[in-house]
């Protein structure tokens, strides 16, 4: 359970004001709120059961306390990479524009793509490297579909009102006190 809350903790704090959560809300205002989350859903669970499996592979491969003083250096990277913000490249526009057939595949399809090197599936690869696989899957996949989701819920009631940049402050700290907290443990 301790790697579910945490990596879904983690994982919710890495997508606010992420790529993704814009993606989210593009693809809510053309389909409906439903089939939008079933394939971020879908996506979600592939890309982070491929970095769970990557996580437990380095895992098992490096020491402790190098490992854990990596994880807390990329909590670091995290951080100032929430601070710098993300935004659709043009492709990931244009992907969210022109799907209409099949609303879930499209949006699955876009998300995965999108996935691929982000820095939430980098997370997970760093929080699986040390807890629970299972967890660690499920909590990462929970914690992204319900920042996501909240992206939705907040976007339509909000529309361009929301304090992004407070939004990526708080994040970024949230991966700093990480980032310490690692620290600690590793010395």
């Amino acid at each position: 359970m301790e790697a579910f809350w945490v990596s879904l903790g983690v994982i919710f704090v890495a997508e606010l004001g992420d790529k993704s959560q814009l993606m989210a809300l593009t693809f809510a205002t053309r389909f409906k709120t439903m089939p939008v989350l079933i394939g971020i859903t879908i996506a979600t669970a592939a890309v982070h059961l491929a970095s769970v499996a990557l996580g437990s592979f380095i895992g098992e491969s490096i020491p402790t306390q190098p490992l854990t003083i990596a994880a807390g250096v990329a909590f670091i990277g995290f951080g100032l990479w929430t601070l710098r913000g993300d935004t659709l490249t043009d492709e990931e526009r244009e992907a969210a524009e022109r799907s209409t057939r099949s609303p879930v595949w499209a949006v699955a399809g876009a998300f995965f793509l999108a996935e691929l090197g982000d820095k939430t599936m980098l997370a997970t690869i760093t929080l699986a490297t040390d807890g629970s696989l299972f967890g660690t899957w499920l909590g990462s996949t929970v914690g992204m579909v319900a920042a996501d989701a909240l992206a939705i819920v907040v976007g339509r009631q909000l529309g361009t009102r929301l304090p992004e940049r407070g939004v990526k402050i708080g994040a970024a700290i949230a991966f700093f006190v990480f980032a310490g907290v690692l620290f600690y443990e590793a010395f």
